[in-house]
């Protein structure tokens, strides 16, 4: 069988296993993950066994330590995701959900309801627990979910798509509901996303280079953001300790994430009491710095920051500092290099805060809070399935609700158009 018939006959029992699920109740829906999480527990050896071909053929072709610990199960990660898929099970289903009715005229009542998607590709690099947490999320929304994940994780994805399948065909939900395309060929890729009229929604996760190529070849819709330049402004009336905390955590908690803080910008106008105290600190913890001439005036031992990096999102602990003039400047060089990812303003000036929430456009705007906080579980909607820097449709964390859309209901007795 060719790439290309392969990959549709996966497509079509997705398709098919997307129809059993928009049928399927709450109750069925819970049980099934909590299926999952316990044969994840049980079969837990057979995972770790599977994972470790994974590891030797990462070790073999020289990938660096941080991939291949982002590639490791053990028995903690393992619980990890299993208690994951309950945690979805316990949250409230979106699907059925009416979100407005209103009265016509005519006595005719109309109204929206929450609905499936139907079949959800996730095309993810590298980590594992991405296979559980995509399929969680995505069949308490009533979607099926068709994965590809990274070769350097096949033997793993497998061994765990295997065992949710076979935990929801147990509790009665048709198999498809969850597919998996296990080749490594790109080929495989590509013939995904011109399967539009059978995958409804792609939702890439992973380096940039990946959601650009998804973009680029996608003849279905996308849900992306393609990396994570995020800035904190401390303004003139900050708070000093607390903008302290906040650039720290922002960008020393886990560096390696898209919503740590890329360039921190300081208003000069308390720039000379701020800069020593904050660059110390990130030095004390082994930060490079590269600084704009006016920072470099404070602490000649900066690198110079060229014009290019303002646009860089490092995922390491490297970090920008530039001095501005004022919010307008801040506001100003967000918008020229910001990836609308995740921006903060650290003040005690309710105008100026309430100008940033209302003109910085990002997927999430912080007064006085770190950027690392725009996740899924810690805007309280239990979970996620990426961020979304797009506009349409989805913005900020992909929640349960996100993965679902609405359809118009119209009750009625008898009207008709005249």
């Amino acid at each position: 069988m060719n790439i290309k018939t392969y990959i549709l006959n996966k497509a079509k029992e997705a398709k098919e296993g997307a129809r059993g699920l928009a049928k399927a109740l709450s109750g069925q829906k819970n049980a099934v993950l909590i299926k999952m999480a316990d044969a994840l527990k049980k079969r837990s050896k057979e995972l770790i066994s599977e994972n470790k071909k994974d590891i030797k053929f990462a070790e073999e072709k020289g990938l660096s330590k941080a991939l291949i610990d982002r590639l490791t199960l053990n028995e903690k990660r393992i619980d990890e995701m299993a208690h994951g898929l309950i945690e979805v099970s316990a949250l409230p289903d979106p699907v059925g959900e009416i979100t407005k009715m209103w009265q016509r005229p005519n006595g005719m009542t109309v109204g929206r309801m929450r609905v499936p998607i139907g079949v959800i590709g996730i095309i993810y690099e590298s980590r594992p627990n991405v296979t559980v947490d995509a399929t969680g999320l995505c069949l308490k929304a009533g979607n099926a979910v068709i994965l590809r994940g990274g070769s350097e994780a096949i033997n793993s994805n497998r061994a765990i798509v295997n065992i949710l399948r076979i935990a929801a065909k147990e509790q009665g939900l048709y198999e498809g509901a969850v597919t998996f395309i296990d080749i490594p060929e790109r080929e495989a890729v590509m013939e995904m996303l011109k399967l539009e009229g059978i995958i409804d929604l792609i939702i890439p996760r992973g380096g940039e280079g990946l959601i650009r190529a998804v973009t680029e070849n996608s003849r279905i819709p996308v849900l992306k953001h393609y990396k994570g330049v995020c800035h904190v402004f401390v303004d003139r009336d900050a708070d000093l300790k607390m903008a302290e905390e906040i650039c720290f955590n922002a960008k020393v908690q886990r560096p390696g994430t898209c919503n740590a803080m890329e360039t921190m910008l300081v208003d000069k106008k308390i720039a000379k009491a701020f800069l020593p105290i904050m660059i110390k600190r990130f030095k004390d913890v082994g930060v490079r710095l590269k600084g704009c001439p006016a920072t470099r005036k404070i602490d000649a031992s900066l690198e110079k920051v060229r014009e290019d990096d303002f646009y860089n999102e490092y995922l390491d602990l490297i970090l920008n500092v530039k001095i501005v003039e004022d919010i307008d400047d801040t506001m100003a060089h967000i918008a020229k290099y910001s990836s609308s990812h995740s921006d903060a303003i650290v003040t005690k000036d309710y105008d100026k805060a309430m100008r940033f929430l209302k003109e910085v456009d990002s997927s999430a705007v912080f007064v006085n809070a770190s950027t690392r906080l725009n996740d899924g579980y810690q805007f309280g909607l239990g979970a996620e399935i990426g961020i979304s820097t797009d506009k349409i449709h989805a913005r900020g964390p992909m929640g349960l609700e996100e993965l679902t859309c609405t359809k118009f209901i119209v009750l009625g007795n008898g009207q008709l158009r005249e």
